[in-house]
């Protein structure tokens, strides 16, 4: 009964995709909301989830010569007004500092919706000579931007991430690192997330406040949406003539340098949880479970059963992060438990299993049994761990393709947006005009210009004029 009775707690995702989601975050204990209006708590379960994600991309990092570093969270009001399209970009989000204790400040402070300028101004000073060159650093921090509508994980007012910021000698240097940024996102999402994304450059209506260009990786979630899950930028030498970041060249002239900034966020839980999750629970990709291994005692009291549950966790221990569950509550609460919370693997043990020499291991993602015998544990968890992520991917990659359309006209294009749900690639003359009539229209934006194009048709899909490139569009988070 109280297995059951744990499992209806979510509501059915076709039913409702928004109320499943609040519920996942909620009951696998995720969140909390907090007194602090579209600020969240995330609680252990969560953060653990974040820490294992940043320690993986962190290394990733590190492997392509970056250098994390911490700058302060408050910018001076002057400070963000040097670049203009950036300013306005971010304006109407921005939470201000106007007193320290009970003394009105002499300039407004803004707590950093982002950090180029703050960047910048410690790159002038810091940037002498071509031999300075190039400044690969990242900061791990947390970021505020006064959003009006808020949701767990997706958008809050208060969010973790990273933001790396680089500066170039060459404008090809800036472009090779923006796109380089971009590739570690991507496998990144493939390979550790098991998120299959879309890679590719944004609009200029899309594109960062203050970029030259903008790149993007663009997954789907179940329900059809688009997330837009990390962002690469290339600033150009924009930002270096507004706030004089110059160096000697090797030519000795003084010349700009070039930069870029990157980043990915906590939302990115918010993408796993949509991408994988069911109507059990959490479905965690392996690489990111905090718990890998669930070992759950069948008739705990009986003798023997408790310590043999114990020793399997010890000999686990070394490879995986396992846990076993040694509390009062019955088998079947514990097992729902364990979907609920989307632990990759599940080890079931009791004394006919310990009188027999095997176990029973049960898959999250596909909820399948497995008898395994005791002296093969670890290299079948191994294995099984490795199929999880494939499959994972896999069903995710299946599941993008099969909502991913083709219009060929505004009738095609109409008739998608009107019926189904997921990406529609279409042709665009390039014109922000098509892109506004568009969005108004039905609420759709573009996501991306792929790298990979296709020719889909010869016209615009808005308004019959020859196209220029062929656009994923979609309605996202």
């Amino acid at each position: 009964m109280a297995e059951k009775k744990l499992v209806e707690a979510i509501t059915s995702m076709e039913e409702d995709f928004a109320q499943w989601y609040t519920d996942i975050v909620k009951k696998a204990e995720l969140i909390d909301y907090t007194s602090v209006k579209g600020c969240m708590v995330i609680k252990p379960a969560g953060y653990a989830i974040w820490e294992l994600l940043q320690k993986q991309l962190d290394e990733r990092f590190k492997e392509t010569g970056v250098q994390n570093v911490y700058l302060p969270m408050f910018i001076p009001e002057s400070l963000l007004e040097k670049e203009k399209d950036h300013v306005e970009g971010f304006a109407p989000e921005v939470a201000w500092v106007t007193h320290g204790g009970l003394q009105p400040l002499q300039e407004r402070l803004c707590v950093r919706p982002t950090s180029e300028t703050l960047f910048c101004d410690f790159y002038k000073n810091d940037i002498q000579s071509y031999r300075d060159l190039p400044k690969v650093y990242n900061q791990w921090c947390s970021v505020v931007r006064w959003e009006k509508e808020t949701r767990p994980f997706l958008r809050s007012r208060e969010f973790l991430w990273q933001e790396g910021h680089t500066a170039h000698a060459t404008a090809e240097e800036a472009e090779e690192r923006t796109i380089q940024m971009l590739n570690v996102y991507a496998d990144f999402c493939e390979e550790v997330l098991a998120i299959p994304v879309i890679k590719g450059k944004k609009t200029d209506k899309e594109k960062f406040a203050g970029a030259v260009a903008t790149y993007t990786i663009e997954s789907l979630m179940h329900d059809g949406k688009a997330l837009q899950s990390g962002t690469s930028h290339n600033f150009g030498d924009g930002f270096a003539k507004a706030f004089g970041i110059q160096f000697t060249g090797k030519d000795n002239t003084l010349q700009y340098v070039h930069q870029t900034s990157w980043g990915m966020t906590t939302r990115m839980i918010g993408a796993i949880i949509m991408v994988h999750g069911d109507d059990f629970g959490l479905v965690l990709p392996p690489k990111v479970a905090p718990i890998q291994v669930a070992i759950i005692p069948i008739q705990q009291k009986k003798e023997g059963v408790l310590e043999k549950a114990y020793e399997l966790r010890d000999r686990l221990k070394g490879s995986f992060r396992v846990k076993v569950d040694d509390t009062d509550k019955s088998p079947g609460y514990k097992f729902a438990e364990a979907e609920m919370r989307g632990f990759p693997l599940r080890l079931e043990i009791g004394p006919k299993d310990i009188e027999e020499g095997k176990c029973v291991l049960c898959r999250r993602d596909t909820r399948e049994k497995i008898e395994v015998s005791l002296d093969e544990v670890e290299e079948k968890v191994r294995d099984l761990l490795g199929t999880i992520h494939h499959d994972m991917l896999e069903r995710a990659r299946t599941h993008r393709d099969a909502h991913t359309y083709t219009a060929k006209d505004m009738e095609e294009f109409e008739k998608l947006f009107t019926e189904k749900s997921g990406f529609v690639k279409a042709m665009w003359c390039g014109e922000q005009s098509c892109e506004d009539m568009i969005k108004e229209k039905w609420s759709v934006t573009s996501r991306c210009i792929p790298f990979e194009q296709e020719q889909i048709a010869e016209t615009c899909v808005c308004c019959g004029k020859p196209a220029k490139k062929m656009v994923y569009w979609g309605r996202a988070y």
